[in-house]
């Protein structure tokens, strides 16, 4: 970070000591860093991170387009995440060279060997602004809820749009915190030119598959490396992370910077009765279904295996996580604890001045409302969410050719003027699209379509077309050219979205109820609860000054705690794993299914140093989209990699505790004893560790 970023920083700091949360729970928090816990951590651990500190650890922090973290490991550019961040661009990269890089694995002995990524791009946080005035000031009292919305969206692309230099690599985000307290505009270094370093094989990845996941103990070596390439050759890095040689220690203090992708602790109960009694449940059923369809037709064959298996691996992975969060949200301890939490909110409102006593009740109604709107919506909403690639490129197509005939200020906000770049990189990805998984995709969406509105509904009837759900989709997926990257380039660069493609054609036919579903939940649901979030979030400021964090955004946080073990059952479960454990728990398991050893790992056995730690959990507070982390230690050295949280973690979404909930990391010791015995990648290795080539 520069100087002025930490000028900057005492501003926004200050603003958000306004905006505080109940009282913290021991190494509670996802923290911005203008906000670091500098307090608990100096009070706790005798230990107050520096500028300096901060501003390394923040830029040597990586996000990851396709959804996940990272960070640079080396000064030549190399990127550690996890081999499940890096699945995505694996299972594109296979579809292009026909290789099979998930299940085998990848290493490319040399930089010429490194394979270039079709679409992924790489975030490095370069600054924060607090434009929270600037963004508020844009809506009045008197605005209805449509045109809210839109003055403020004005606003934002107007901000983004200062702080945007494409020339330069250079994006800016307006980033809404507190549920619309608090708007802080971030400003990102972007990266285009990414190149697949490394990966192990799936199976020393997954070990233990959908049985072990979000369980603990664990033995995963669930790393993947990338390198980012400037002007045709590797970035050199003035901010990246060293390594630790000596991995992590029990109960030493560990940091975790990384990207979590979204938390609801700050819902009111009217939200959080909405998941636990429709939304999980709703979303539950839809992931059973797509298990039994993918799992079934990933089965079928070694070629569907190929074009299926990533998939399959993240609706099992969402479906577990839901069943964690909902069981979450049916413990009386913990709902009783988030009513506590509102009962106290509403008996400091009672004491406020007449305005803003109204103010603050009328807040938590609306919410309620807006949450029975959500509801009413739901059916809509994921009867109109087709799944299918086809279909979502055709779509964005049809809006982008309607759209940019329009002022930037009155489009919508994916097809501003900073959208653009990445807009079109995401479209014209060279990744082939598979006709048989498609149709596969496409024909359960039809299918589901005509339950959810009735097969002789009038747009039921026009969108099948007078066939069978399969059919139609055969012949959507068969026919439309928008598979093919020359056509839909063209298209693009001319902004047209011919009508005569049968899935252009099936997009401008849902077109317009899809966009008015999406006027309705903007008016009546998501502005509604953003502006009573606002006054809600002000009156916990005013109860409970100090320092806070808002709940997770994809933005970069830091978060912190010991490694430690837990009691489970009555049983102690240590801190750590090790390399011997994995064979352990594979010979448990017969060596079959999840728990096949590789065969490369069978025979490098006995070279192994076995007491090697392999696995480790602390008390850091993580969620989704902080797969692929670094753990450091006060040193700011990486000591781990964070993979997974365990079942007990799920929670985490809602309220802290750190009882039982644990982040899982692959330890440093384990990553570089792997690749240099069991993968003979010394080089890799060597790198990691700062050796001199």
């Amino acid at each position: 970070m520069s100087r002025p970023f930490y000028r900057a920083a005492a501003v926004a700091a200050a603003s958000l000591a306004m905006l505080s949360t109940p009282t913290l729970h021991a190494d509670e928090g996802m923290w911005l860093y203008t906000n670091p816990p500098l307090k608990q951590l100096k009070e706790k651990y005798g230990f107050e991170p520096t500028p300096q500190w901060l501003e390394h650890l923040q830029k040597s922090s990586v996000r990851f387009n396709s959804g996940g973290s990272g960070s640079f490991v080396s000064a030549d550019g190399l990127v550690m995440t996890n081999h499940h961040v890096g699945a995505d661009d694996l299972q594109k990269l296979s579809d292009i060279k026909k290789v099979d890089y998930l299940k085998l694995g990848f290493e490319a002995r040399t930089k010429a060997d490194e394979l270039k990524c079709p679409d992924l791009i790489l975030d490095v946080l370069q600054s924060i602004k607090d434009v929270t005035a600037e963004v508020k000031a844009a809506v009045t009292p008197d605005m209805a809820p449509a045109d809210a919305v839109k003055a403020r969206q004005q606003k934002i692309e107007e901000l983004q749009k200062a702080g945007t230099d494409k020339a330069k690599g250079v994006r800016a985000d307006v980033v809404t915190l507190f549920a619309g307290g608090a708007y802080h505009l971030y400003t990102f270094k972007t990266y285009t030119d990414i190149r697949l370093v490394f990966a192990p094989e799936k199976q020393a990845a997954f070990f233990g598959g959908d049985p072990d996941n979000f369980e603990f103990p664990r033995f995963d070596l669930d790393m993947c490396f990338f390198r980012v390439y400037e002007d045709d050759k590797p970035l050199k890095c003035e901010h990246h992370l060293k390594w630790s040689a000596a991995g992590a220690k029990e109960n030493e203090l560990t940091f975790v910077s990384g990207h979590p992708g979204r938390t609801n602790r700050q819902n009111t109960v009217a939200e959080l009765e909405y998941l636990r009694d429709i939304g999980y449940p709703s979303v539950l059923s839809r992931l059973a279904r797509l298990e039994v369809l993918l799992g079934s037709w990933v089965a079928r064959s070694e070629e569907n295996r190929k074009k299926g298996e990533d998939d399959l691996f993240g609706i099992q992975n969402s479906r577990k996580a839901r069943i964690g969060g909902l069981q979450g949200l049916q413990d009386p301890k913990l709902f009783n604890r988030k009513r506590e939490e509102e009962k106290k909110l509403r008996a400091y409102i009672e004491t406020l001045p007449a305005a803003e006593k109204e103010a603050g009740l009328k807040a938590f109604d609306a919410i309620a409302v807006a949450q029975k709107k959500r509801a009413e919506y739901l059916k809509d909403t994921v009867a109109f969410g087709f799944n299918s690639q086809a279909f979502g490129t055709a779509q964005t197509l049809l809006r982008y050719a309607d759209e940019m005939k329009k002022e930037p200020k009155d489009r919508l906000p994916e097809f501003g003027e900073t959208r653009l770049t990445s807009l079109k990189r995401s479209l014209l990805s060279p990744v082939p699209v598979e006709v048989d998984y498609e149709t596969l995709k496409m024909a359960d969406s039809l299918s589901q379509f005509a339950i959810a509105y009735g097969a002789d509904n009038e747009l039921v009837k026009r969108v099948l077309a007078g066939k069978s759900p399969q059919e139609r989709a055969y012949e959507l997926v068969s026919g439309t050219k928008v598979i093919d990257l020359a056509t839909r380039t063209k298209w693009f660069e001319a902004k047209e979205a011919p009508e005569s493609d049968p899935m252009i054609a099936l997009a401008r036919l849902v077109d317009e109820p899809t966009r008015a579903l999406r006027k309705k939940t903007e008016a009546e649901v998501d502005e509604p609860k953003r502006q009573a979030s606002a006054v809600l979030a002000k009156a916990r400021a005013a109860m409970d000054a100090g320092n806070t964090y808002p709940d997770a955004t994809f933005t970069l946080r830091l978060s912190y705690g010991p490694v430690k073990g837990y009691t489970e059952n009555g049983k102690q479960v240590p801190a750590f794993t090790t390399m011997a454990g994995l064979y352990e728990r594979s010979k448990q398991q017969g060596n079959a299914g999840p728990f096949e050893l590789p065969k490369r790992w069978e025979e490098k056995k006995q070279s192994l140093d076995l007491t090697t730690p392999f696995n480790f959990v602390s008390t850091a507070d993580i969620i989704g989209g902080n797969s692929g982390s670094p753990v450091v230690n006060q040193a700011g050295e990486v000591v781990g990699l964070i993979f997974d949280g365990n079942i007990q973690s799920l929670v985490l979404d809602f309220i802290y505790d750190d009882t039982q909930a644990r982040a899982v990391s692959v330890d440093s010791r384990a990553m570089v004893e792997a690749l240099r015995k069991v993968y003979d990648a010394a080089w890799l290795a060597d790198e990691l560790e700062g050796k001199k080539k």
